[in-house]
């Protein structure tokens, strides 16, 4: 079988799993959704959950959060990883929404990149989840599952993207996102995988 003919049977095994994959992120606007995923680097979604509502309580605009200070960052994300940095960054990049791009969040790509500890894959979930622009961000658990299934032989995420946007069509690349990180979860794990039971690895 051929790659595009497996992505096709994927993506339809994928809709049917999950027809509209929620966003697992809690969030309110682009601003707390951007702030939210910055937190995820080496945290679980669950955890960033349980988080953020005490620090949106304390900020939940670039303005209030440029006004704190970074130890009253740290204190409300302490249980997040990386959470020194973190906060730094966070404080940092309010300062600069504020500064330069009038207290909003650019609906651009490299304008996010430019921000302090948002990297390509932070950039393209805001696009994607908070803007609507097509986008694949890929960290290594969708990483690990495109090699699984034979859609990519990418040695790093940067090819595996690019592999991705390749075999699925433009407008189902924001939802395919979402889909695989939930099969991942619920369906194909990292370790102790039972391939002979998984509804895609059992048949790619």
């Amino acid at each position: 079988m051929k790659r595009a003919e497996r992505a096709r049977r994927i993506g339809e095994i994928l809709d049917e799993l999950y027809p509209q994959p929620p966003i697992p992120l809690e969030h309110e606007d682009p601003f707390t959704l951007l702030v939210a995923v910055l937190l995820s680097a080496q945290t679980t979604d669950a955890q960033v959950n349980k988080v953020t509502p005490a620090l949106f309580r304390l900020a939940a605009t670039p303005a209030a959060m440029a006004e704190l200070s970074e130890g009253e960052i740290l204190g409300a994300i302490r249980s997040c990883g990386l959470s020194p940095s973190k906060a730094k960054n966070i404080l940092r990049l309010s300062q600069i929404l504020v500064g330069e791009h009038g207290g909003g969040v650019p609906s651009d790509m490299e304008a996010l990149e430019r921000l302090p500890g948002v990297g390509h894959k932070t950039a393209s979930v805001v696009m994607s989840q908070a803007f609507g622009v097509p986008a694949f961000p890929v960290d290594t658990h969708i990483h690990r599952l495109a090699g699984r299934w034979r859609l990519s032989n990418g040695t790093n995420v940067v090819r595996t993207e690019r592999d991705l946007k390749k075999v699925f069509p433009r407008d189902e690349w924001n939802r395919r996102h979402l889909q695989i990180i939930y099969f991942g979860r619920e369906h194909c794990p990292a370790r102790g995988h039972d391939r002979t039971i998984c509804p895609i690895c059992s048949w790619v």
